[in-house]
C-alpha cells in the first residue's frame, strides 16, 4: 500500500537507509528519525531532496509527537563496536525507545514493526534456530545490553498487543550485509572486505569454524515490508535471514579470492559470549510471508566489495 506516512526510526543507518528508499519508491511519505549515533546523513544524501522525505534528529528515548500510519522501529546500534561503547544507552534505546514507539502507535493506531535480532537466541543450543526457541543468553555479559534489550523490547511489543490489541510485527533479523555498512562497525563482512582492499591481514576470531548466515540487505528489506503488510493476526516473531551457513574461514577465503589482493589471515582469541553458530530456520517466513532470500553470497559480496572500493577511494 502506498501513499502512507511511514516513520522509520534509525532510518539513516545501514538497513534503515535501504528501507527508506524502497518506501519512497512505492510512493509513501517517509519520516526518518535518527540521533546519528551509528547512522549517517550521507546514507540518505541522494534522496535528501525528495519532497516526500523528512529527516529529523531525535533520540527515541524521548517521546515523539507525530502523526503516522506505520512505524518501522529500527533505532538501536546493531554492531558490537557501537552497542558496547555505551551499553546503558543501548539498553535504553531498546527498552525506553520501544515504549515510546508503542505509545505513539497506540495513540495514532499505527502498525508498528520491531527490528529484533537473532541475538535474542544468544549462543544457541538449538540449531538451526526457530522462533519457538527461547534462547541461551548471558544476562550479565558484555553483549547483554543488546541481547537482553531486544528480548525486553519483544516482551513490550507482545504485552502491548495483549493489553491494547496493538497491531505489532516482530522480525528477528539475522546477519545482514551490503552497501552502506560502516567500514568501522566491527562486523565480519565489512572487516574482511576493508582489510582485503587495504592489503591488510584478515582477522579471524577463534579457530574460524564458528558459523554465520549472511543475508543481502535488499532481501532483508523485502522481508520486513512483507511482514508489515500481513493481516492483523500475524505478529511474528519471524526469522528473516539467509539459511545458507558459512564458517568464518570460508568467508575469508571468498573475500580474499574476490578482492584478489594477496592478503593473509590472522587468528585472534574469540571475544566473550560470541555465538559459535548462527543459522535461521525460515520455514515461517516462507509459509507466512512467501519470502526467501534471492541474492547468493557471491553476488552480494561482489556488490558490497564494489561499494567499499568506491567508498575507500573517495576517502583518500
Amino acid at each position: 500500500m502506498s501513499d502512507q506516512r511511514i516513520l522509520v526510526t534509525g532510518g539513516s543507518g545501514f538497513i534503515g537507509s535501504h528501507l527508506v528508499r524502497r518506501l519512497l519508491n512505492e510512493g509513501n511519505e517517509v519520516l526518518v528519525v535518527d540521533n546519528f549515533y551509528s547512522g549517517a546523513r550521507s546514507n540518505l544524501a541522494d534522496v535528501a531532496g525528495n519532497p516526500r522525505l523528512e529527516i529529523v534528529r531525535h533520540d527515541v528515548t524521548f517521546p515523539l509527537y507525530v502523526e503516522v500510519d506505520e512505524i518501522y522501529h529500527l533505532a538501536c546500534p546493531a554492531s558490537p563496536v557501537f552497542y558496547q561503547r555505551d551499553p546503558v544507552a543501548t539498553t535504553k534505546t531498546s527498552v525506553v525507545g520501544s515504549i515510546n514507539m508503542l505509545g505513539l502507535a497506540k495513540r495514532t493506531k499505527a502498525k508498528v514493526l520491531l527490528a529484533s535480532t537473532s541475538e535474542v537466541y544468544g549462543d544457541p543450543e538449538v540449531h538451526p534456530q526457530e522462533e519457538s526457541y527461547w534462547g541461551h543468553v548471558n544476562p550479565i555479559g558484555i553483549r547483554s545490553c543488546y541481547d537482553e534489550g531486544k528480548r525486553c523490547a519483544e516482551t513490550l511489543f507482545f504485552d502491548y498487543r495483549r493489553q491494547h490489541d496493538l497491531p505489532i510485527k516482530v522480525a528477528r533479523i539475522f546477519n545482514t550485509y551490503g552497501p552502506r555498512m560502516r567500514p568501522d562497525d566491527g562486523r565480519v563482512v565489512s572487516n574482511f572486505i576493508v582489510s582485503a582492499l587495504k592489503g591488510a591481514p584478515l582477522t579471524i576470531y577463534g579457530d574460524g569454524t564458528q558459523t554465520r548466515s549472511f543475508c543481502y540487505v535488499d532481501d532483508l528489506v523485502d522481508g520486513l515490508m512483507r511482514l508489515m503488510a500481513t493481516p492483523h493476526e500475524v505478529t511474528g516473531p519471524i526469522n528473516i535471514g539467509n539459511p545458507h551457513e558459512f564458517t568464518m574461514a570460508e568467508l575469508a577465503e571468498k573475500v580474499i579470492a574476490m578482492v584478489d589482493n594477496g592478503t593473509a589471515v590472522e587468528y585472534h582469541p574469540l571475544p566473550s559470549d560470541d555465538p559459535t553458530q548462527r543459522q535461521p530456520n525460515i520455514t515461517q517466513a516462507r509459509e507466512v510471508l512467501g519470502w526467501s532470500p534471492k541474492v547468493e553470497l557471491a553476488e552480494g559480496l561482489g556488490r558490497t566489495i564494489e561499494y567499499f572500493r568506491q567508498h575507500l577511494a573517495a576517502a583518500v
